[in-house]
């Protein structure tokens, strides 16, 4: 599942920085964790959301924290 961001809430995330420096691509993180690159491309530019499940399954395959992967910022 997946949500689109709305308003001022924005997630950032270190997915792509995390991926080059495994030397992987879009599509074969996309098979690892069983969704489409396209998927992996929308999360990576912040236009949506992973579910919960999926962002514990993107952290654990870079062997980082969900908090090191994610950065939710909010606009005050």
């Amino acid at each position: 599942m997946f949500y689109i961001l709305e308003g001022d809430d924005f997630l950032k995330n270190r997915i792509r920085e995390l991926r080059k420096a495994m030397g992987i691509t879009q599509d074969e993180l996309a098979r690892s964790l069983g969704v489409t690159r396209q998927t992996i491309i929308a999360i990576e530019k912040g236009t949506y959301c992973a579910s919960l499940p999926l962002a514990h399954k993107i952290a654990a395959f870079f062997g980082e924290s969900i908090e090191n992967v994610f950065i939710f910022e909010e606009d005050q």
